[in-house]
């Protein structure tokens, strides 16, 4: 499932962090009324009438030659290019400039659909000014204020009606798709070679080869369809350079969400970094199937205790991950990598697993009996009904007689207890508590 991208444009103190907040919800971006306090990309995860999208803000873009330019125009070229839909941000006040002409020249060579908001028009006396602006032929402006959430409503109707609608592609529903996922120079695209079994991404030991996702779609000696995602590798935001590579990061994100299963590579060299746990946790939240791929292993001097310990040491890092099977390879040698498609086959009929409603409440009564409920303040907690509601990955809803009362803990044993029933290995489950009315 394809997210889609808006990306948020314009010079620089127009208040495009301001939209950007306003849009996700949250104070992600810094607002301060200084030019060029956003140097580089931000993005997260809005929604719309229930339909979400991905929204980067970038740094402005000014023709002068300040400090930071070149990097700001790049970074926003890297973001024009790879959103679905661009709104580009003026300012009613400074009321159009040469940056604003120089911009929107640039944005019609596009070929994406673009937007213009007329940003801080605050009360209704200065929306006769707004006519000025469709001299950057754009089409019509939108008057908006982003400090007070005017006319957004109208804005992101008309946006939401040129994004593509997302949902399952029909005609994928029965290929399996995955990605890989981890930091520079772990070896994905070797892995990818291998399980092709000819050189279709470029392999080489600087990090950072591959800069964008490549899809390959592939059958199996079975006849099964897999559709393969490598991505470029994901470094801490600390650490990634002012070119395209940092941009990598929401291409990988864009792969997770388009993929059911995600192959998580581990350089078994360098063993468990913080960056691969919170790759990691990009799959997990996602609710994608995990396998953790621990590549050149035959790099590793090893005795009859090495491969134990370095799963302990994997198990203890992924505590989240419990579900995913670890496999350890080397995509030099060819050692296990054939071992990873019957993996995928295996979590792909897990992910779409369903358990009738009567068994798990059977469970449910088990669990009950062997741990019961907690309570507090002299109330305990009720579950009354337990029932399967979607695939992909499995979800469950618990009706109880009081959500307070439903403690993580409790949650995490009736997690185990559904899983050493029904299996769901390598797959995230849900379970969501409602309160029966």
């Amino acid at each position: 499932m394809k997210i889609p991208t808006i990306a948020i444009v314009g010079r620089p103190n127009v208040g495009k962090s301001t939209l950007f907040n306003r849009l996700v919800g949250e104070r992600l971006s810094i607002v301060e009324d200084v030019p060029g306090v956003t140097r580089d990309r931000l993005y997260a995860r809005g929604e719309w009438l229930g339909q979400p999208f991905n929204v980067i803000d970038t740094g402005g873009i000014e023709i002068e030659n300040t400090p930071f330019m070149d990097q700001i125009r790049f970074q926003a070229q890297v973001a024009i290019d790879e959103a679905d839909i661009i709104v580009m941000v003026s300012d009613i006040r400074a009321g159009m400039t040469n940056d604003d002409l120089m911009i929107a020249s640039i944005l019609n060579k596009s070929d994406k659909p673009v937007f213009l908001a007329i940003n801080k028009v605050d009360n209704p006396e200065q929306r006769l000014e707004v006519f000025d602006f469709y001299q950057l032929g754009l089409g019509d402006p939108y008057p908006v204020s982003s400090s007070h959430g005017l006319g957004l409503g109208d804005l992101l109707d008309d946006v939401f009606a040129k994004l593509p609608i997302i949902g399952d592609e029909e005609n994928e529903e029965h290929i399996i798709s995955f990605c890989l996922i981890g930091r520079p120079n772990v070896g994905k695209s070797s892995l990818v070679n291998k399980i092709l079994g000819e050189d279709r991404v470029i392999v080489s030991d600087i990090a950072g080869t591959t800069r964008d996702a490549i899809h390959t779609y592939f059958r199996d000696k079975d006849g099964n369809e897999f559709k393969m995602v490598d991505t470029a590798g994901i470094r801490r935001r600390g650490k990634v350079e002012q070119g395209t590579e940092k941009y990598s990061v929401l291409r990988s994100m864009r792969a997770i969400e388009e993929s059911d299963i995600v192959l998580i590579v581990i350089n078994a060299e360098e063993g468990i970094r913080e960056q691969d746990k919170r790759i990691a946790g990009l799959a997990h939240d996602e609710g994608k199937g995990v396998i953790i791929v621990v590549n050149k292993w035959d790099a590793i001097e090893k005795d009859t205790h090495t491969m134990k310990k370095f799963e302990t040491d994997v198990r203890e890092e992924f505590k989240y991950l419990s579900y995913a099977p670890i496999l350890f390879v080397s995509a030099l040698s060819g050692q296990r990598v054939l071992d990873i498609m019957p993996k995928l086959l295996l979590i792909h009929q897990e992910r779409i697993k369903r358990i009738n409603s009567s068994l798990l409440n059977n469970l449910l009564l088990d669990a009950v009996a062997m741990n019961p409920t907690p309570t507090d303040k002299g109330r305990r907690l009720k579950i009354f009904y337990i029932t399967q509601v979607a695939i992909k990955p499995p979800t469950f809803v618990v009706f109880v007689n009081d959500k307070e009362l439903m403690h993580f803990s409790y949650i995490r044993f009736l997690d185990n207890q559904i899983r050493e029933r029904f299996g769901f290995k390598g797959t995230p489950i849900r379970l969501i508590t409602r309160e029966r009315k």
